[in-house]
């Protein structure tokens, strides 16, 4: 090995690592570093706490930059609740080494994915970690798995704005855009506003606001009912002077088509969710193609 290492894999997959005395942060973040360099537009997807639907936004919004004909990857950030596989009906998938690396699973769509829940064989297990763990993670998901070139790369964020969301961000470097996911009540917008200045302190430019579980379309009248209230989304947008990228309608063929393995956009793209999920893919490529 040189003075500075440059093996295509982190340390912690390669066989010298314990006799290495070279120094092991540095390469981890070259080798992080390599990875996303190839990478377009980074843009994580948060929401400050959970139950608000980010995970299923994330899902469908990589298969709606997909649909427009960009080269996707979806990062499972969410350690502790790593439900992307479920949502994408790719559970039993088991990632295989490549030279460079880990190869992440590549769905009919073409969306490349890795996730813990790849890794986890009874679902139902916690992850119970501490903070030194989750940082190894952390760098074998940004720093193992082989992304290649892609326009687009989500990282759907774990809840809240802690050590985690610090570390992905830390060695993602710049990062073009945040998807701040809330539903329209005020109980949610005050964590929203929270995951805003997160991201203003992180240093990313690009912020949108997606309002999510907005009106539900009553099926026999065709009328609107504010189940959750509806414009929260857009007026904490107001609020910061942040672009609102657009609401998902309160839909159950969003809830059963995530439960399924068969996302809204998949499965129904003809439907109101699915071509919501459409103009906000629209919308945050827009934003991002401003500069």
């Amino acid at each position: 090995m040189s003075e500075k290492c440059r093996l295509p894999v982190t340390c912690d997959m390669c066989e010298k690592m314990e006799s290495c005395a070279l120094d092991k942060t540095e390469h981890n973040r070259w080798r992080v570093g390599d990875r996303m360099a190839k990478i377009k537009h980074k843009v994580l997807v948060g929401s400050n706490k959970g139950g608000v639907g980010k995970s299923t936004v994330t899902t469908n919004l990589a298969l709606a930059l997909a649909r427009l004909g960009y080269k996707v990857g979806l990062a499972d950030a969410d350690i502790h609740g790593p439900n992307i596989p479920k949502m994408l009906g790719i559970e039993g998938v088991r990632l295989r080494g490549v030279d460079d690396g880990i190869g992440p699973h590549i769905t009919d769509s073409g969306v490349r994915v890795a996730s813990l829940g790849f890794l986890i064989e009874d679902p139902d297990m916690p992850i119970i970690w501490r903070d030194a763990v989750k940082y190894d993670f952390i760098i074998e998901l940004l720093g193992n798995i082989s992304w290649g070139e892609l326009d687009f790369f989500l990282v759907d964020l774990p809840p809240g704005t802690g050590n985690e969301q610090i570390t992905i961000i830390e060695f993602m470097g710049k990062v073009e855009a945040a998807v701040v996911v809330t539903t329209p009540q005020e109980v949610a917008l005050l964590d929203a506003r929270k995951m805003i200045h997160f991201a203003r302190e992180s240093n990313i430019k690009n912020i949108g606001v997606v309002e999510n579980m907005s009106s539900l379309v009553c099926p026999h009248c065709n009328g609107e009912i504010d189940v959750f209230k509806k414009g929260g989304g857009e007026k904490v947008a107001g609020e910061f002077g942040l672009p609102f990228l657009g609401r998902v309608p309160l839909d159950p063929n969003v809830m059963s088509g995530s439960d399924s393995g068969k996302p809204v956009v998949s499965a129904a793209p003809d439907s109101a969710p699915a071509q919501a999920f459409m103009k906000i893919a629209e919308n945050l490529a827009a934003l991002i193609s401003k500069g």
